[in-house]
């Protein structure tokens, strides 16, 4: 399944020893519960991004300059535990080589290797959790790596904060922290969720974006479609003022099961990875040389560049 270079970038851009972000595919479907084809998600993504232009005009900028490094797709499954572990590993693996790690599911039980892996690398850790769905379970269907149970490691052990939840089992309610949580219906009601939700976040953040968080009717093509859902602008709105005022040390993206007669998913997928490594990435130091403080106050003026990575 690995493309020679990730979205066909020249491969001077794709080398491991200067690129500065990290892709790891990882085509799990071990412990879904309804539709499959979740492994089949990396594939669809990276398709997608080759047909993808690679200026971003929103930020005039090409994010692939500074180096995407697509890593050999993790495909250790032969136990939930164990993919969670070789996960775990080789998120870790990249992390220490202070890279900007990324990765892309596969569906969301991965996502308990990857959480680990930078809650140990960074002190203080936000889990930006973006779904339609709690995945605030303990254990289900007699594993605590199942796709359920996704974020309860990071409840535990790190500032969880979940948006647009919109699906729960009563159990979770245990669980979660209501504080901390902003469900779907009441974000439609209000205009100030992201401005909480950043507040309650502590410096370093890493965020799960689970692709069923956005509306059926822009992204159908995911396991567990929910009514309700975000939208492409008011996610984009608010990743940008994540990515402008706080240290995203790195992500992941999944749950894409692809359809294969409406690629449009596909291709959304692809672009909300390139948005968000551009977010991260951006620079406008040369375009606002000579405005004034108050125009380069625009959130595009504050865009975090890369930031090192400390080994743990």
């Amino acid at each position: 399944m690995k493309n020679k270079t990730y979205a066909g970038i020249p491969e001077e851009f794709g080398k491991l020893e200067t690129a500065k972000i990290v892709l790891i595919p990882v085509p799990y479907d071990g412990t879904s519960t309804w539709q499959k084809g979740a492994d089949k998600g990396p594939e669809a993504f990276l398709e997608a991004s080759e047909n993808m232009e690679l200026y971003d005009i929103e930020t005039d900028s090409e994010v692939y300059k500074n180096g995407i490094y697509l890593a050999e797709p993790v495909t250790l499954n032969a136990t939930p535990e164990a993919m969670a572990d070789a996960v775990h590993q080789e998120t870790k693996r990249f992390i220490k080589k202070k890279k900007f790690v990324t990765i892309f599911g596969g569906e969301h039980s991965i996502s308990i290797g990857t959480i680990r892996a930078f809650n140990e690398a960074f002190d203080n850790l936000t889990v930006l959790h973006i779904d339609a769905h709690a995945d605030l379970r303990k254990s289900y269907e007699g594993s605590s790596c199942n796709h359920a149970c996704a974020v309860y490691e990071a409840s535990q052990n790190t500032v969880l904060i979940q948006i647009g939840i919109r699906s729960m089992d009563i159990q979770e309610k245990s669980v979660m922290d209501y504080d901390k949580t902003y469900f779907a219906h009441e974000m439609a009601m209000d205009d100030t969720w992201m401005d909480s939700a950043i507040e309650q976040m502590t410096n370093n953040v890493f965020i799960t974006f689970d692709l069923d968080a956005f509306d059926p009717s822009i992204l159908p093509s995911t396991g567990t479609p929910e009514p309700g859902g975000l939208f492409w602008y008011e996610t984009l709105d608010f990743l940008k003022l994540v990515f402008n005022e706080k240290n995203v040390v790195g992500f992941d993206i999944v749950e894409l099961c692809p359809n294969k007669t409406d690629k449009s998913s596909d291709f959304l997928a692809a672009k909300l990875y390139y948005k968000m490594l551009s977010y991260k990435f951006y620079s406008n130091e040369q375009n606002y040389t000579d405005q004034s403080e108050e125009e380069s106050a625009s959130p595009f003026s504050k865009l975090s560049k890369f930031k090192g990575l400390d080994d743990d």
